[in-house]
């Protein structure tokens, strides 16, 4: 947690100083590397959660809200939701039956597909993720922790381990880098 006390010492440096003394030289830096993402992403997860408890929210299902006001009519096939939330269906199926238990979401049937749901907005949802938007864009997106180049270059440098390990390709034409 972001505003517990704070430790003498940086436990990812002091296990680098381990790896390194136990002889797996050739794994410290990636140990490190890999272990300080995970606590960034631990130390950003519970700002965005604290910021979005007010509004009975995780972040999955502001993600899905989110996704779901970002297009045209407020609705998708729920396959599609599936494929840009880059979770497990079961997930996704969990998180849209919580948002639909509370009134915020609404599963359609799909108009060509029996088998398939189509998963629209309702205007609760739509008012709750513009008001959650807009908290987190205040209280975390805005002052992330890093100044502007840093929040560059660690977006480029995870993009390209996001690219390596084939998370997605770029598309044609090439957007601007990030």
């Amino acid at each position: 947690m972001a505003g517990a006390r704070r430790l003498p010492v940086d436990p990812i440096a002091e296990a680098k100083r381990q790896w390194i003394a136990h002889g797996w030289d050739d794994a410290a830096v990636g140990m490190t590397a890999v272990t300080s993402v995970i606590r960034a992403q631990q130390l950003l997860i519970g700002r965005v959660e604290r910021t979005l408890k007010p509004f009975a929210l995780s972040f999955a299902r502001y993600e899905m809200l989110r996704l779901l006001a970002f297009t045209r009519e407020g609705r998708m096939p729920m396959a599609s939701a599936i494929a840009r939330l880059q979770v497990h269906p079961t997930s996704v199926t969990n998180t849209v039956e919580r948002l639909v238990r509370d009134g915020l979401v609404v599963r359609e049937p799909h108009p060509t597909d029996g088998r398939a749901a189509i998963l629209a907005l309702t205007d609760d949802g739509r008012e709750l993720v513009e008001r959650a938007t807009s908290a987190l864009n205040t209280e975390v997106f805005a002052e992330p922790g890093l100044s502007g180049d840093d929040i560059e270059q660690l977006v480029s440098i995870i993009a390209r381990l996001r690219r390596a390990s084939g998370d997605f390709s770029d598309p044609r034409p090439l957007p601007e880098p990030l």
